[in-house]
């Protein structure tokens, strides 16, 4: 599932080519990738008609796009291979093209959802405080927003009495955190992902954070990660950090500090993957 430097890359992609655009129509093609809003698909299309995109919004890994108003958004859930495309009108159909938006301009574009695995999907929702659609309402601030509050979220880990992957991962804590970079941000700052997060200082949750902030930023440079044709930008172009992971997809390889092979283990229905040696089990 795409994680948040992989949703960013997409909503630039969105901001640089809907951003202010009308909608002309709607087609749904499989209905299923609107089973979110509950009202169906025929409602779906008759309320985008006629409206405005504003600027997309992310949080975490939850991307809307704010309709003319501010009342309302249309909230994209990518899922396990969700793809927003922003294609000629006259491009071929994509094979596991699922919602067609149209535009009532001359620039010749549309917005593609293409789905192949149909996990994801779009809804139309009202947003509440700050904009953000009501049924994301719940979940925390990404340590890329400039007010997430890095002393309230050690004070929630030293609450928590949980692990620290597992705070990493919970998206009511920190949002747009998910196995790569988690595993990634593990690596960088040398911690077990099973280390208690009770016992972590109030400079060792900032050392973390930096780690998570750091590995983000760089993913977000070249595109994020791609491992299959699954994950693509607006334009269809793949992203190229898994050329620089350090921790996550390599069990085998030597680990980049240490030259110990990087060891992958079962976790909670994934794989955590670290250096036993540098990642140290916490005792007890």
């Amino acid at each position: 599932m795409p994680e948040l430097p992989e949703v960013e890359v997409v909503r630039r992609g969105l901001a640089r080519w809907i951003d202010g655009r009308t909608v002309a129509a709607t087609e749904v093609l499989h209905p299923r990738s609107v089973r979110r809003h509950v009202a169906g698909g025929e409602d779906f299309a008759a309320r985008l008609k006629g409206r405005t995109f504003a600027t997309p919004r992310r949080r975490g890994k939850y991307l809307w796009l704010p309709l003319d108003g501010g009342a309302e958004a249309v909230l994209a859930h990518l899922g396990m291979s969700g793809q927003l495309l922003v294609q000629p009108h006259a491009a071929p159909a994509e094979r596991h093209l699922r919602v067609r938006i149209g535009f009532d301009d001359a620039l010749g574009t549309e917005l593609r959802f293409v789905d192949q695995r149909t996990f994801g999907g779009l809804s139309l929702h009202e947003t509440g405080e700050g904009g953000v659609p009501d049924v994301i309402a719940h979940i925390a601030r990404d340590p890329l927003d400039p007010l997430f509050d890095d002393a309230a979220f050690h004070a929630a880990l030293r609450r928590k009495r949980t692990t620290i992957k597992r705070a990493l991962l919970d998206q009511s804590l920190i949002s747009g955190v998910g196995n790569i970079y988690a595993d990634e941000a593990l690596w960088r700052a040398r911690l077990h992902y099973d280390r208690p997060t009770a016992g972590l200082t109030r400079p060792r949750t900032d050392e973390l954070l930096g780690h998570v902030r750091d590995v983000m930023n760089a993913a977000l440079a070249v595109g994020g990660t791609s491992f299959d044709s699954l994950y693509v930008n607006v334009n269809g172009e793949s992203g190229y950090f898994d050329r620089s992971l350090d921790a996550y997809g390599r069990e085998g390889e030597p680990c980049r500090r240490c030259g110990t092979p990087i060891q992958r283990d079962a976790w909670m229905n994934r794989s955590s993957y670290y250096c036993p040696k540098c990642q140290r089990r916490a005792r007890g």
